[in-house]
C-alpha cells in the first residue's frame, strides 16, 4: 500500500525542477504550478510579471515508503542554486525563489534541519531557500507538464534542463526509477 504525501519544491523554472523529479523512484506526481501568491487563479502570465507574489513550484507527490523525505532534499538542494536570492540562473524574479513548501510538521522540521547540517555540505555559502508551510497551490496549463519530455529540442530544455537532468541522474543512479 502506498504512502502518499505531498510537497512543493521551487527551484527556479518550475520545467526544470519537474523534469529532475520525474525521474525519482516512489514519485507519483510532479505538475508544475504556483504557490504563495496574493491572486487567486494565476495566469502564467501573471506570474510572470513576479507582481502576484507567487513562487513557480511543483506539486510532488511521492510514496514515503518507496523514497525518503531526505533523499527528496538531496536532489533537491543538489540540482538546483539555494543561495542566490530570486533567480536561477537567467531566470530572475521572486517567482524563481528556492522555496520548501511543507503540507506536514515533520517536512517543515526536516527541512530546517537539512538546511543546517546536509545543505551547508553541498554549498558553502548562504542558503536562501525559503521553508514554510503550504498555501493553496494553483495547478498551471496542462503545456507546462512534462515539458522537458515534450519538448527536448528546444534550446531552452538543452542548454538549462538538461544538464540538471544529467547532473542528477549521474548522482542519484541509486534513486532512479531505470536505475
Amino acid at each position: 500500500m502506498k504512502n502518499l504525501q505531498t510537497v512543493y519544491f521551487g527551484g527556479g523554472c518550475f520545467w526544470c525542477v519537474e523534469a529532475v523529479f520525474l525521474n525519482i523512484k516512489g514519485v507519483d506526481k510532479a505538475a508544475s504550478g504556483f504557490i504563495d501568491g496574493h491572486l487567486d487563479n494565476p495566469t502564467y502570465r501573471d506570474v510572470c510579471t513576479g507582481f502576484s507574489g507567487h513562487n513557480e513550484v511543483i506539486e510532488l507527490v511521492y510514496d514515503s515508503e518507496v523514497v525518503s523525505f531526505k533523499n527528496l532534499l538531496y536532489v533537491f538542494f543538489t540540482s538546483h542554486d539555494p543561495t542566490t536570492l530570486n533567480r536561477q540562473g537567467n531566470d530572475v524574479g521572486t517567482q524563481y525563489r528556492s522555496g520548501i513548501y511543507c503540507t506536514t510538521e515533520e517536512q517543515l522540521n526536516a527541512s530546517q534541519s537539512f538546511i543546517k547540517e546536509e545543505a551547508s555540505q553541498i554549498w558553502d555559502i548562504n542558503i536562501v531557500t525559503e521553508v514554510k508551510p503550504a498555501s493553496k497551490f494553483f495547478p498551471a496549463d496542462e503545456y507546462h507538464n512534462d515539458y522537458y519530455n515534450n519538448n527536448r529540442d528546444q534550446g531552452y530544455c538543452r542548454i538549462v534542463i538538461e544538464p540538471k537532468v544529467n547532473k542528477v541522474k549521474e548522482k542519484f543512479k541509486h534513486l532512479l526509477k531505470n536505475g
